[in-house]
Formats: C-alpha cells, structure tokens, sequence
C-alpha cells in the first residue's frame, strides 16, 4: 500500500486520480560494457532510501497538481476525522446531560429524604420531650400519691385508735347505761307529781345539762374536723401547686442553661476573632510604622530648602519632596552625560526657571504668611476652647 491509499479514508471510494505522462522508460544494467552497444540510452536509478511523501515535498520535479491533490487528501481525511471528534463530542455532551438530569433526580431525592430524616428526628425529639415530662409529672403524681396515701394510712391508724378508745370507754358508761335503766324501771309512774326538790329531779337536770354539753362539745369536734379536712386539702393543693411550678422553674433553668452555654460559646468564638484581628491590627501597624519611618529617613536624606522645616512638613510634601530630589538626581546625570552643546542650552533655560521661580516664591511668601496667621488662630481657639 502506497502512502497515497494510507492517507485515504478507509471505505471510500477514492476521489482523486493523478495522470502521470509515461516517460522514457528505465533499464537497469545487467550487462557488462563490453556486449552494450553504445547506442542504446540507459538512465541509472539511484538506491532511494526516503520515504515517499517527503520525496514529493523535497523535489524539485514534483508537479504543484500532485501537491495539491496531497493536500485535498490530507485535508478530507482531517475533515472526517473533526467529523468523528464533533460526533463523539455530541454524544459525550448528552451522555453529560443525562448523568446531570440523573444526578438532579439523585440530588433531589436525598435532599427529600434528608427533609424527611431531620422531621423524624424532630418528632423523636419532640415524643422524647413529651415521654420525659409525662414521666416526671407521672412520678411526681406518685410521689403526691405516696404521700397522700401514708397520711390516710396515719389517718386510719388514729381513728382506729379512737375507736378503740371510744368503745373502751363505752363499755366503761355502760354500767352507769344499765344502772340508770335499772333506775328508770323501779321509779314510779307518778315521780313527776314529786316536788322539785325531789333527788329524780336533780338527776334528770345533771343528765340534761351532761346531755347538751355532750352534744355542744360534738358538734365543736365534727366543725374541727372538717376544717381540718378542708386546711389539708388546702395544703395539699399548695403542694400541688409547689411541684408544678418548681418543675416549671427547673425546665426555665435548664433552658437558660443552654442559653447561657451558648453565650459563653459564642463569647469564646468573638473573643477567638478578635485576638486574630487585634494581632493582623498590630502587624498592619506595625508595617505602617515601619513604612512612615522609612519615609522619614528618605526625606530627611532628599531635605530641600524651599520646603521649609522638614519638622513642619506633611506627609504628601514629604513624597512629593523625594519625588523632585530623584527627579532633579535623574536630570543632573542626564546633563552630565549630555554633550557640552546641550550644556548651554539647558544653562540658558535654566537661568529662565530660576528667575520664574523667584516670582512665584516671592508672590507664595504672603500667602504662607497668612496661612501661618490662620493656623495660629485656630490654634488659640481651639486651646482656648
């Protein structure tokens, strides 16, 4: 195959043709001097050992047909090959595309179930809060319960205790029950008709009188007793009313706890930030005070006598002073390496310069006059003030 067919397109047809004109054709010798006739034109070939293409391009006998039906070729096969590139290109890009919607679909999804994960959390939080607070107003309802129950148990063991007391002493008034029965049975039916200084009168009168202490002396207790029911409820609802808000008080702690925890953290971060901003403030200043000093020093070096005191001097007249010292610097080696021609010349101009800048000194001389009269106005105003 020929350097031609390689750069070709492979399954196409070929294009391009190249008519050659068919010139003398070439011998090679085979045949020694002696039987050749002399007569007879043979060209000798020379051993070629380069390739084809750069033949072409390095001859001189090369035909500009056969350059440019190279070139067409090189190009067309260029051309296929930006063909291919800008196919695989497009296909790449919606390969490209179809990973981006995927992973749009992919991103989201997470991002749901992300929403999804951190709204189960907050509702496990939020059952977790709700269990813990009905855990602790359920155990302190035992408590309450506990309590209540071992003062209804004290309660009951002292009314027992009464009973028993009661009945002992109800058996103790029984025999004065009996003996006055006994009593009643053997008076007469007409003892009311005896007189008043009778002893059955007196009795009757001492039982009365017993009768309405003990009843007055009852119902004391039973007014006691339920105002005493009605203080231990009272106190009971005051107990209530002291673990419900001493529960409140302790979750208002714990949440200001928090919050103060929070504070304090953030108070670290701030005070972090600003320990990093105070020492980038003193390495800035620094610099600016190193920079201010190297100004100083050139000044103090580049000092001209028509600015005045260097002590009076700002800062921009500073520069501006070591901008003209350079400057004149410059110009004075300039002049020295210039020719003596070019001497005169500037001698001459500036002669003209100084006489100018007599004239402008000498009209800026009142003028700085007043300027100083103004500063020390203000000066005493402000010392003044």
């Amino acid at each position: 195959m020929t350097d031609w067919e390689q750069l070709l397109p492979p399954g196409d047809p070929p294009k391009y043709e190249l008519n050659l004109k068919v010139g003398k054709r070439n011998v090679f010798v085979t045949q020694l001097e002696e039987g050749r006739d002399d007569e007879d034109e043979v060209t000798q070939i020379p051993v070629i050992k380069e390739a084809a293409g750069k033949i072409l391009d390095t001859s001189k006998n090369t035909l500009q047909k056969t350059l440019v039906l190279k070139k067409e070729v090189e190009y067309d096969r260029v051309s296929q090959e930006l063909v291919h590139k800008r196919e695989e290109y497009s296909e790449r890009i919606r390969l490209l595309e179809e990973r981006k919607e995927e992973f749009a679909l992919r991103q989201k999804e997470y991002s749901e179930k992300a929403v999804k994960f951190e709204k189960f959390l907050e509702d496990s939080d939020a059952k977790r809060r709700r269990a813990i607070s009905k855990y602790q107003t359920e155990s302190r309802q035992n408590d309450l319960r506990q309590i209540e129950i071992l003062d209804l148990a004290t309660q009951l063991e002292d009314r027992r205790k009464r009973q028993k007391k009661l009945h002992e002493k109800r058996k103790m008034h029984k025999i004065f029950e009996d003996f006055l029965l006994k009593m009643v049975e053997k008076v007469p039916d007409n003892y009311l008709e005896y007189g008043v200084d009778s002893p059955v009168k007196a009795i009757i009168r001492r039982y009365e009188t017993l009768a309405l202490t003990n009843e007055n002396l009852v119902n004391n207790l039973m007014g006691l007793a339920d105002e005493q029911e009605s203080s231990q409820l009272r106190l009971d609802a005051l107990k209530r009313q002291h673990d419900t808000m001493k529960l409140t008080m302790t979750s208002e702690l714990s949440q200001l706890q928090l919050k103060y925890d929070r504070l304090l953290e953030r108070n670290k971060q701030l005070e972090m930030t600003f320990n990093l901003e105070k020492s980038q403030f003193r390495n800035q200043s620094v610099e600016i005070g190193s920079l201010l000093l190297a100004v100083i020093n050139l000044a103090d070096q580049c000092h001209m006598k028509h600015y005045g005191p260097l002590a009076e001097v700002e800062l921009t007249q500073k520069l501006d002073m070591i901008k003209e010292y350079i400057l004149e610097k410059m110009q004075i080696e300039k002049l020295a390496k210039s020719p003596p021609e070019d001497l005169q010349l500037l001698s001459v101009t500036e002669e003209r310069g100084a006489k100018l800048k007599k004239k402008t000194t000498s009209s800026k001389e009142p003028q700085k006059k007043t300027l100083d009269g103004n500063k020390r106005r203000t000066s005493n105003t402000g010392s003044n003030a």
